[in-house]
């Protein structure tokens, strides 16, 4: 399934009346199919509300790591990114400049159907697909 267009995403403020209007180019492209493994493990994990925080840290084998949470709400701070098919993606700022411009989808060929990110900010990447670097 091909990825929808960047229109077919909204950037949706949450939190304090700090929150600031997306009105830029930057997002995090959600597919249908990653959409739909979202939300189906939401439901098994018993999270009716809510979505998946998708972040990066220090460490890993290329320097730098994704890392994974169900949230049931957004921080003040976070970047709020919805597909059209419901899922939501929760984003901290210091993540948010490593995962510009990525396309979060589901490879059907992984066992359990595992979500892979397509990473363009990514120099280098493990095998694994949980850690990359990035160019300095």
């Amino acid at each position: 399934t091909a990825a929808p267009s960047a229109a077919a995403h909204r950037r949706v403020p949450h939190g304090s009346a700090g929150a600031v209007m997306y009105t830029g180019t930057a997002m995090i492209e959600i597919t249908e199919a990653a959409s739909k493994r979202i939300c189906n493990a939401m439901r098994q994990e018993g999270f009716a509300d809510g979505g998946l925080r998708v972040g990066v840290k220090a460490g890993g084998c290329s320097g730098l790591s994704y890392v994974f949470k169900w949230e049931r709400a957004p921080s003040a701070a976070d970047t709020v990114f919805e597909s059209p098919g419901g899922a939501k993606i929760y984003v901290d700022p210091k993540s948010f400049k490593y995962l510009d411009g990525t396309v979060l989808d589901c490879d059907p060929n992984l066992l359990g159907q595992s979500l892979i990110l397509r990473n363009p900010n990514a120099s280098a990447e493990c095998g694994c697909g949980l850690s990359f670097g990035v160019q300095q």
